[in-house]
């Protein structure tokens, strides 16, 4: 079950965290698997991983944000299976204290980014005569997120894109689905800590970790579990919906 043998998968941000748990396990299943990263560099450990456990896969340098260089990209790699939308970025702050400067940069990356990948994706979807979409939205696209305004903003987007794509294009057998994670402890997450709390890092760890009624964050293994099955052909009647993944947050907290 679960096999991803004879498939094509794209997975952006797949350098580390979650993107690269993904990316290692769909190369596991079988799949030929492309990392999308900022740099060649930043998706080596995941290449390396990979390759190490007999997998393939091959990394390109690309910056989401910019639609000429994402579909570059994807006409080079050619006709694919699956897409996995996973880069994005963090930002703390109220409505009032966000800069438009740091609005714009969540925007272009969570927003934009996604939008120019599956924009790049589909003509290569469509010479595999269909495919399989997961995009990474959050429970800040569910919930209100204290001081996360244009992060809850660009998640929300998220999920109404992956409404709105899988109505369009299910006639072309192009499924869309999104995964909600609560949080992650990913090395994002650690640098997130790191740079918005100095000096209170294993407080704050602590606190973030119980604000999950479960007690614990999620491991990047756990969410990468759920995006397999989505991508799977034993999912093959789902699509247009999202998947909360989330140690009980949003219905326990509410």
């Amino acid at each position: 079950m679960f096999s991803l043998q004879n498939k094509k998968a794209v997975i952006t941000g797949g350098g580390s965290g979650i993107g690269q748990a993904i990316a290692t396990l769909f190369a596991k299943q079988g799949a030929e698997v492309h990392i999308i990263d900022l740099t060649i560099e930043s998706a080596q450990e995941t290449l390396d991983k990979i390759q190490k456990e007999g997998g393939i896969a091959y990394s390109h340098s690309c910056n989401v944000a910019n639609q000429k260089e994402v579909v570059a990209t994807f006409e080079k790699i050619g006709n694919i299976h699956i897409l996995v939308n996973n880069a994005g970025i963090a930002h703390v702050g109220k409505v009032d204290t966000t800069t438009e400067l740091d609005f714009d940069k969540v925007v272009d990356v969570n927003v934009k980014g996604v939008y120019n990948c599956l924009f790049a994706a589909i003509p290569q979807f469509r010479k595999s005569n269909g495919g399989v979409i997961v995009n990474m939205a959050s429970i800040a696209a569910w919930v209100g997120l204290s001081d996360r305004f244009a992060y809850s903003m660009a998640k929300g987007a998220v999920m109404a894109m992956t409404l709105s794509v899988a109505k369009d294009y299910i006639k072309e057998n192009i499924r869309c689905n999104s995964i909600s994670p609560a949080r992650v402890h990913t090395p994002f997450v650690d640098g997130f800590i790191a740079k918005n709390y100095p000096g209170n890092e294993a407080e704050m760890f602590q606190k973030l970790s119980q604000s999950q009624p479960i007690g614990r964050m999620g491991k990047p293994e756990e969410i990468a579990t759920l995006a397999l099955y989505l991508c799977s052909e034993e999912a093959g009647f789902i699509t247009g919906t999202d998947y909360p993944i989330d140690g009980g947050f949003i219905t326990l907290n509410s």
